[in-house]
C-alpha cells in the first residue's frame, strides 16, 4: 500500500488524442518525509513546512529534530507500508499513470441547514397562505403506545451540520504525474475545498489495475501542430502542382491550335495560289 500526501489545487479540463474531454482535478503533492516506523509497521509522515516555527510547541518540533527536518504542518500516520526508512522522502513518482488510487479529504462544509438542503425532502405546497411551511421537515416522533414511544428515533433526518465529514473516493485514475512541479493529475472529482489537504492511496478494490489515458501534454501539442505544418506544406505543394500542370496543358493546347491555324492558313494560301493560275492560264485549265 502507497500513500502520499497531497493539497487540492483545483479542477481543470484536458484532452486526449482523441479530442474526449476529460474533467482532471490537480493535487500538489510536496515530499513527505518519514518521521518515525513503529513496532507495528506503521510509518509516521509529515507534510507541508511550517511558516513559523515558533508558533508550534517544543515537544511538537522535537518530532523533527530527531529526523533532522524542518516542522511539518501535517502529521498522518499509515499502516500496511513497508521498504521505508526514517528520513525518507515520499514523492509523487510513488504513482504511476494509468494507476487506480483512492482519495480521502473532508468535504466542503455548508454550516447548520434544513432537512430539505441536508437530505434532499420534497417542499411543501407554495400556497394556501400559510406563511413558510413549505420548507419544514414535518412530523418526526413515533406513533403511541409500545415500542412506538413519544419520542424521536437515534438517526432521525433532521436539520442540523451539513458537510465537514471524512469522505473517501474509491477508483480514480491517476492521468498524469508531473515530477518536476511534484503535481498529481486525477480523473475526476475529489472531497474537499480548494486548498484542503487529501490523502492519496492506492486503490483497494483495484491495487494492480491500470487504464492509461493519452493526454495531450506540451510535447504532443507540438507534435501535432508541426504534422499540421508538414500537411499544409504537402496541400501547399500538391496545389502548385495541380497549377503547374494546368498552366502547360493550357500552354500545349495553345501551342496546337496555333499549329492548326498556320497550317490552315497555308493550305489556304495554297488554294488561293492554285485559283490564280487557273485564272491566268484559262487554256490550260480547258484542255485539262
Amino acid at each position: 500500500m502507497k500513500y502520499i500526501i497531497g493539497t487540492k489545487v483545483g479542477m481543470m479540463q484536458v484532452f486526449d488524442v482523441n479530442g474526449k474531454q476529460l474533467a482532471a482535478t490537480v493535487v500538489s503533492c510536496e515530499p513527505n518525509v518519514v518521521l518515525e516506523i513503529k513496532k507495528n509497521k506503521n510509518i509516521k509522515v509529515g507534510y507541508l513546512d511550517v511558516e513559523k516555527k515558533q508558533r508550534k510547541t517544543k515537544a511538537y518540533n522535537g518530532i523533527f529534530t530527531k529526523v533532522n527536518a524542518q516542522p511539518k504542518e501535517f502529521i498522518r500516520e499509515f499502516k500496511g507500508t513497508e521498504g521505508y526508512k526514517v528520513g525518507d522522502l515520499i514523492s509523487v513518482d510513488t504513482f504511476s499513470k494509468g494507476q487506480y488510487v483512492d482519495v480521502q479529504g473532508i468535504t466542503k462544509g455548508h454550516g447548520f441547514t434544513g432537512a430539505i438542503k441536508r437530505w434532499n425532502f420534497k417542499i411543501g405546497p407554495l400556497a394556501h397562505g400559510a406563511g413558510y411551511p413549505h420548507r419544514y421537515q414535518g412530523s418526526v416522533a413515533f406513533g403511541r403506545g409500545g415500542s412506538q414511544a413519544q419520542r424521536v428515533p437515534k438517526g432521525k433526518k433532521m436539520s442540523g451540520h451539513y458537510g465537514h465529514e471524512l469522505v473517501t473516493i474509491q477508483n480514480l485514475v491517476v492521468l498524469d504525474v508531473i515530477k518536476n512541479r511534484n503535481l498529481i493529475l486525477l480523473l475526476g472529482a475529489i472531497p474537499g475545498p480548494t486548498g484542503s489537504v487529501v490523502t492519496i492511496k492506492t486503490s483497494v478494490k483495484y491495487p494492480t489495475k491500470k487504464t492509461e489515458y493519452q493526454i495531450i501534454t506540451k510535447e504532443i501539442k507540438e507534435e501535432i501542430l508541426k504534422e499540421n505544418e508538414n500537411l499544409e506544406d504537402k496541400e501547399a505543394l500538391h496545389k502548385a502542382n495541380e497549377e503547374a500542370e494546368a498552366k502547360a496543358a493550357a500552354e500545349a493546347k495553345a501551342a496546337e491550335e496555333a499549329k492548326k491555324a498556320e497550317a490552315a492558313a497555308k493550305q489556304k494560301e495554297k488554294e488561293a495560289a492554285e485559283k490564280a493560275a487557273k485564272a491566268a492560264n484559262p487554256a490550260e485549265g480547258a484542255k485539262k
